[in-house]
């Protein structure tokens, strides 16, 4: 049987990752995390592009896309990013990466250097990406499409933990700035731009547990098209 092909797109914050990730495992397909990969090169440009006033240089980014590996290692069950042979799991979740990961990603020049490495992928195996455009625009023909979406405040929560946890700096009324700020860029890019497919399952996850959400996905699944 072929296995699925699963785009789940929302908010930031919303889980998008660690719940694609636990149905990977479930369903025997590949967990392609596509906001590591922006926030990769995030952070390479943030080492390497800055102009003298310490700002990104994007052009000078742009010029170094070539010369940029992106490769996900498994490392004690977990799959983790290495940006030219430097593991980067936790420097790409610090608050300046999540300053301007947006406006990296906004970059058509990115966009387009990461799309065939996202949709070689998908042609090659089962999979399941998440992002904000994978249901939009990477795989538009995926199987299965669903959005994610949370409250602000519930979001605020649950990034404010991830970063304590990770024994990052944080600030509360910060990180809801950030995601407000977020928000917004990501909706009004031209290049792109975050929203719900026609054909997506919406979740509103604002009172859901990570299992509940996850149980509810399979259910859905499992609804359409018994995969597992």
């Amino acid at each position: 049987m072929k296995k699925p092909v699963i785009a789940i797109d929302g908010y930031s914050s919303t889980g998008k990752s660690s719940i694609s990730k636990i149905i990977a495992e479930k369903l025997g397909i590949v967990h392609l995390d596509t906001g590591a990969l922006y926030r990769g090169i995030t952070w390479f440009a943030l080492q390497n592009c800055l102009d003298k006033e310490g700002e990104i240089d994007l052009n000078k980014l742009f010029n170094s896309l070539q010369s940029i590996k992106l490769e996900f290692k498994r490392e004690d069950d977990e799959l983790v990013l290495y940006v030219n042979e430097i593991n980067v799991s936790k420097e790409i979740r610090t608050a300046e990466v999540s300053d301007h990961v947006s406006l990296i990603a906004k970059q058509k020049e990115v966009r387009d250097f990461l799309l065939e490495t996202q949709r070689s992928i998908a042609r090659n195996e089962g999979v399941i990406m998440d992002g904000r455009d994978i249901g939009t625009v990477v795989l538009p023909t995926a199987d299965f499409k669903f959005f994610l979406t949370a409250s602000i405040e519930e979001r605020t929560k649950r990034r404010y933990e991830e970063l304590l946890s990770l024994g990052l700096p944080a600030d509360r009324n910060q990180v809801k700035e950030n995601l407000i700020e977020r928000d917004r860029i990501d909706s009004e890019r031209e290049i792109s731009p975050l929203k719900k497919a026609d054909d997506a399952i919406e979740i509103d996850n604002s009172n859901l547990t990570k299992s509940q959400t996850i149980e509810a996905i399979l259910y859905h699944l499992k609804k359409i098209n018994d995969f597992y």
